[in-house]
């Protein structure tokens, strides 16, 4: 009987389905997250008599034939992307993107980084780095005199001085975009890595080549939808106790074959 293997299987993707929707909720209020939803395929089929077979010695075929599915299996993982609400905080290091596009940092192994979390922060030697620490590329160094900091739409970093009338130029932000998107490989604390799938990046200034832009003193906030994530949830809860029934079903026949005479 196959049934105990199919609802297994079933039971399996809907649990996934779970783990999904839990993490989307558990992320509602990180800064700049894209939501993520669980695509399935259905597994194999034992071909027990093909569509097309001759079925008769006048070559009559058979129209359908018979095909019994073994169940789903996980096909994809895959992000929703979309654009968070943007909320004030007024912090001179608070730059939100609107539109496409991910600010890039130099992690510790060497490695970089792309991450959309715009809550910048100003490091002990006064260089613009992220929230863990990890500098913004390309690298900007703020003076330890400035007294007020302004970043422009375009990325331009302009500093603010007590003895000088005119700002000065720190530096231009930049930001990198994908052809996949999608195929980014995430590691946690908001930060993508470039895979073979999303291709490799493309760095601008914002505002151009369909870069967005930037806005000082906004955050992005979460784009996850609350009230859909609560029903996906529902929907997966429903199709496990389907699946718990079946494999229950398939049990009480196995019971009734073993307990014939």
């Amino acid at each position: 009987m196959k049934a105990l293997q199919i609802a297994a299987t079933g039971m399996s993707a809907q649990q996934m389905k779970v783990d999904v929707v839990s993490n989307n909720l558990a992320n509602m209020s990180t800064t700049g997250y894209n939501p993520r939803r669980a695509d399935f395929a259905d597994l194999h089929y034992q071909q027990m008599a093909r569509p097309g077979s001759v079925s008769a010695a006048d070559g009559s075929m058979l129209p359908t034939g018979v095909q019994i599915g073994l169940g789903v299996r996980p096909a994809s993982v895959s992000v929703i992307l979309g654009q968070g609400s943007l909320d004030a905080t007024g912090a001179d290091l608070d730059v939100a993107i609107d539109g496409a596009g991910y600010i890039e940092v130099q992690m510790p192994t060497g490695v970089t980084g792309y991450t959309r979390d715009g809550a910048l922060k100003r490091s002990a030697d006064g260089q613009i780095v992220t929230s863990d620490g990890y500098p913004v590329v390309p690298g900007i160094t703020i003076p330890s005199d400035t007294r007020g900091l302004t970043i422009s739409p375009s990325g331009e970093v302009w500093a603010d001085f007590a003895d000088r009338v005119e700002p000065e130029l720190l530096g231009q932000l930049t930001l990198s975009s994908f052809a996949n998107e999608k195929g980014l490989e995430a590691i946690g604390s908001n930060l993508f890595l470039e895979s073979p799938a999303s291709g490799p990046p493309f760095s601008g200034a914002p505002g151009l080549e369909g870069l967005g832009t930037l806005r000082q003193g906004y955050l992005e906030s979460s784009s996850v939808d609350a009230v859909r994530e609560v029903t996906e949830l529902i929907k997966a809860q429903r199709g496990y106790e389907l699946n718990a029934k079946v494999i229950t079903a398939a049990d009480q026949m196995l019971g009734a074959t073993t307990q014939l005479r």
